[in-house]
């Protein structure tokens, strides 16, 4: 079963809110096997714009450090499953530690 995941990214890392990313990892996973990685450059940060860009992609899956709950929402109505409160590291790692189901979220660190 094929599954995207996108992660916003500052410097090759998942950035600790979504809206300041600088790009997306957008990262393709076949049979529970990472087969693709791709960045895309996000469209300008207003209400709901992400969760529609994301969705036009395929994205199945957001994982995020920090995300307030008007966008978490947004993510939701689009079809995308959200992750927030997640710890940086590189999106190969965290989309390989989500199919172990060892990837751990926590607080959310946006409050808006």
């Amino acid at each position: 079963m094929k599954k995207i995941f996108a992660i916003p990214t500052a410097n090759g890392e998942l950035c600790a809110h979504f809206g300041h990313c600088r790009k997306f990892a957008i990262v393709e996973v076949e049979d529970n096997k990472i087969v693709k990685e791709d960045y895309l450059d996000p469209p300008g940060h207003e209400p709901g714009s992400f969760p529609r860009f994301l969705s036009s992609h395929g994205v199945d899956i957001i994982i995020a450090g920090g995300m307030g709950m008007r966008a978490q929402s947004l993510f939701i109505q689009n079809n995308i499953e959200v992750c927030v409160g997640v710890q940086a590291d590189s999106p190969k790692e965290l989309v390989q530690k989500y199919l172990d189901k060892e990837l751990r979220t926590g607080e959310n660190l946006c409050d808006h």
